[in-house]
């Protein structure tokens, strides 16, 4: 198997192709998962994102009355995910690592998993805060910022594990992805900041980053030439969702704290029903990915969301 750099730098100058998907949710069959991901496999991804979704809280009425917290896991861990998808299709993975829901030591046992796996790919990512929070907490004992996560995973690739009894230990290879955002992270207040906190994690040990999806691409070269400016140079790779209901329209923007653009939103509202919309998201996304692959994107990832239709016919039409 080899790293998502290696990838790009074998590519010979061609745009490759990858997704994201959706883990099944607790107590589905994984051949669901292996149906959407299977119609997508001729057109040779390169490698797979699985993202990973921390626990929920929820109150159950005790006899008493009183209320019980219970902690619950709507979707399961990514380490399994990522081996059956390796099994099944020969295929890289890249599990998404994050900080909210570990202390530093689950993280570590972790990774060991995904190095025994052969995994050689990660996402280190912050992660979202717990339903209900209004910001993001840390783990007692865990990671508050992403670009502390990357310099967990750079000191393992020295052979650095948090645990001074060890005697050699065995360094990894984890190749490190981190997440950037052409229209800024949301708790950022402003570009400059977010470029200075994105340039960190690189400075920790990054080597490559996929953005958040986005819908104009101005937005998406714009923050390539401001990374530059920045001295960021590891490769950038786009990330592009295509709309397939007419609710995304607002719950995109809602979720991600994007944009989109009025052309797009026009379409869309004309659009009778989802089949229509599913026609104009895939007409969208066809037409981003066209005009990125001639500016030489290194990869276009797709966010698939658990479905591969859409994808799939974009995807005929460039690979």
């Amino acid at each position: 198997m080899a790293k998502v750099v290696d990838h790009i730098k074998n590519s010979q100058g061609k745009t490759l192709f990858s997704l994201e998907i959706l883990p099944p949710s607790t107590g589905e069959s994984i051949h669901k998962l292996f149906d959407n991901v299977a119609p997508l496999m001729e057109f040779k991804p390169k490698f797979i994102d699985v993202t990973y979704h921390r626990e929920e809280y929820v109150y159950k009425k005790m006899p008493n009355g009183l209320l019980e917290q219970k902690s619950i896991r709507k979707r399961p861990g990514t380490v399994s995910i990522c081996a059956a998808l390796m099994h099944k299709f020969d295929v890289d993975t890249v599990p998404h690592i994050i900080c909210g829901g570990f202390t530093k030591e689950e993280t570590e046992y972790a990774l060991i998993d995904l190095n025994f796996l052969g995994i050689d790919n990660v996402l280190a990512l912050r992660g979202d805060s717990i339903k209900g929070q209004k910001s993001f907490e840390p783990t007692p004992g865990g990671h508050r910022y992403a670009d502390e996560l990357v310099s967990q995973l750079s000191n393992m690739n020295k052979g650095v594990y948090l645990s001074d009894e060890l005697q050699n230990p065995t360094p990894t290879k984890f190749c490190i992805g981190v997440a950037g955002y052409p229209e800024k992270h949301f708790e950022s207040p402003n570009i400059k900041t977010d470029l200075k906190f994105l340039k960190q994690k690189i400075a920790n040990g990054a080597e490559y980053i996929v953005t958040q999806m986005f819908f104009d691409n101005s937005k998406f070269f714009e923050f390539v030439d401001k990374c530059r400016a920045e001295g960021i140079t590891v490769p950038i790779i786009p990330g592009l969702k295509p709309i397939t209901m007419k609710s995304q329209i607002f719950n995109l923007p809602r979720n991600f704290f994007i944009d989109m653009p009025d052309d797009l939103i026009d379409a869309i509202e004309k659009c009778k029903n989802d089949d229509e919309v599913k026609n104009i998201g895939v007409e969208w996304a066809l037409s981003q990915s066209k005009e990125l692959i001639k500016q030489k994107v290194p990869c276009l990832h797709f966010y698939s969301m658990g479905k591969s239709n859409s994808i799939q016919k974009i995807a005929s039409q460039l690979f």
